[in-house]
């Protein structure tokens, strides 16, 4: 499909659902950003908070956010589509509800894929706790990544990602209820793009008290499934990816 898209304009994608504890610091940080053509496209995946009351508080000042709410509950990647859809700008820049950018992000990354005339970019990040306070600092990060070493690295931050649609097309991620994103990099890779980033933390990720336990068990299981039926990926070829992909996720977390 062909879509014609604001030439210079950021798309931020947030998928929301229950958050009213951080969704003002995310936003804050978009609407801090030394880039300024951004428009911010939030899709509520039926959040049961007031999550909209305070988009909508928002919304009043500024114009250049857009609001939906989705019918049903459907997770993150199906709210990530949509939100895909409604999108104006040429690049798109992925940002979870409770993480939040440092003010140059933006300007930073739309100038590296000038620079490297690349349609993909990331950035390191830095971990904090339920209460903004930092508890891993800068996550160092390879400043090339291509397909074969996403497949056994956890290098890519969802919250770091910037996209250029005019090269990659109006796509939409995989509907996955898990791991839909991790998919997605792998499926804008496979005809050997090459995406950069640039070594230097530019987004605070949230760690939740959950986020360290039965998650990451579960993130493991979806590499799996992701890499022997998305990517077609033989067994045994991804069980030594898998194994490469904990180690890298445990000296993410514990080193």
């Amino acid at each position: 499909m062909n879509r014609q898209y604001v030439e210079d304009r950021v798309s931020v994608l947030i998928p929301v659902y229950n958050a009213e504890k951080y969704i003002t610091r995310t936003l804050e940080s978009v609407l801090s950003q030394t880039y300024k053509d951004i428009e911010i496209v939030l899709v509520d995946d039926c959040s049961k908070d007031s999550s909209e009351k305070i988009i909508a508080r928002y919304q009043e000042v500024y114009p250049e956010i857009v609001y939906h709410l989705q019918e049903k509950n459907g997770g993150a990647g199906v709210a990530r589509n949509k939100a895909l859809e409604l999108a104006s700008g040429r690049y798109v820049a992925f940002l979870d509800s409770d993480d939040m950018w440092y003010p140059e992000k933006i300007e930073k990354q739309l100038l590296l894929m000038k620079k490297k005339n690349t349609p993909f970019t990331y950035t390191a990040i830095e971990m904090i706790d339920e209460k903004d306070v930092c508890i891993k600092p800068k996550r160092n990060i390879k400043e090339k990544c291509d397909y074969n070493y996403l497949l056994h690295n956890t290098i890519i931050a969802t919250s770091s990602v910037v996209v250029d649609r005019k090269y990659f097309g109006d796509f939409r991620m995989p509907l996955r209820r898990g791991g839909q994103d991790y998919a997605t990099w792998l499926m804008l890779l496979r005809d050997g793009t090459v995406a950069y980033g640039i070594n230097k933390t530019f987004v605070k990720y949230r760690v939740s008290k959950d986020s360290l336990s039965s998650n990451k068990f579960k993130s493991i299981k979806q590499v799996w499934e992701i890499q022997t039926k998305d990517e077609k990926i033989c067994k045994i070829l991804a069980t030594f990816h898998v194994m490469c992909f904990v180690f890298n996720a445990f000296k993410k977390y514990f080193m």
